[in-house]
């Protein structure tokens, strides 16, 4: 049995971000059950004996601490359930948590070789003892099973894939790359669920690894593609900054036979996130789950 936990479904910043009012942030300052931490996920394949973390939130922390499947086992001094961190980007909301997750305990990171090549070229990751943290490459269209921190196998079967995107904001210079934004497939003994945290344009070649899915955590980051223009918060369209919007998503992925839908990587402009709102009601009545913080999936 697959076992799939949100950790955190909300986009860079997370909602409130530090120094904004707009009306999705001004309810959250309020209300503390409308806070959502940056969008982060954990998977299991044997029962919740060990995890394998998709993306490192900055939140990370704060998201083990609310996850009490992730926390130490009691009377060993030093012990983590994480076997591993899976990373779909570069993106600072994918790989700031890294730095969290110093203290001398074993996981291997799996990444593509292009975000692999940039915490490379940033010392500060260093902090990540290599001895310790293995840094595996993770090769796009080839399924492999990563391995627990003693080296057996997990039964997590993982397949990464390209997905329409962009570079990270600061590496847009060096220009795009197939490894910039990927998709995962992570499958159990039971169905399959995909973890697609940035995506701007649905394929004919997406929709067909997407039909007859399980579960599908797909990209939620606006709910209309001019959003943030129209709040005043920004100059950029969601295609410009590789995502696509709700109300596009949802006519695209209708009519796949896909089982449950779930938005991640929720932008703190988007009104879907508020209960209530007719942005919301529409979400529900196409069959989509905005979740919180430690809903879990089994499959």
């Amino acid at each position: 049995m697959l076992k799939v936990v949100v950790l955190g479904s909300a986009a860079g910043g997370g909602v409130p971000q530090w120094n904004c009012n707009c009306d999705v942030c001004r309810a959250a300052w309020d209300d503390p059950a409308l806070r959502y931490t940056q969008v982060s996920a954990a998977v299991s394949a044997d029962g919740g004996r060990h995890w394998f973390l998709i993306n490192a939130s900055p939140d990370i922390r704060q998201q083990i601490l609310d996850t009490p499947a992730l926390h130490p086992a009691k009377g060993q001094l030093r012990h983590s359930p994480i076997a591993g961190v899976i990373l779909t980007n570069g993106e600072i909301d994918a790989i700031a948590g890294l730095l969290s997750l110093r203290e001398s305990s074993p996981f291997a990171l799996h990444a593509h070789p292009r975000v692999l090549g940039t915490l490379a070229g940033n010392s500060v990751f260093d902090v990540l003892n290599r001895d310790l943290v293995l840094r595996v490459p993770m090769a796009l269209d080839e399924p492999f099973e990563p391995s627990l921190p003693d080296g057996s196998p997990s039964g997590l079967m993982v397949t990464a894939f390209a997905v329409p995107g962009k570079p990270a904001w600061y590496i847009e210079e060096a220009g795009a790359d197939p490894g910039d934004t990927i998709g995962l497939k992570l499958q159990g003994k039971g169905g399959a669920v995909f973890f697609i945290a940035a995506c701007a344009e649905v394929t004919p070649d997406l929709a067909d690894r997407l039909r007859g899915a399980a579960l599908v955590l797909f990209d939620g980051t606006l709910w209309q593609d001019d959003e943030m223009i129209r709040a005043g918060l920004g100059l950029k369209t969601g295609q410009r900054m590789g995502h696509l919007s709700m109300t596009d998503t949802m006519p695209l992925l209708d009519g796949l036979d896909i089982g449950r839908r779930v938005f991640v990587h929720i932008n703190n402009t988007n009104p879907a996130l508020l209960p209530g709102t007719p942005e919301r009601r529409a979400v529900e009545a196409a069959g989509w789950r905005i979740p919180q913080a430690g809903e879990e999936f089994l499959l």
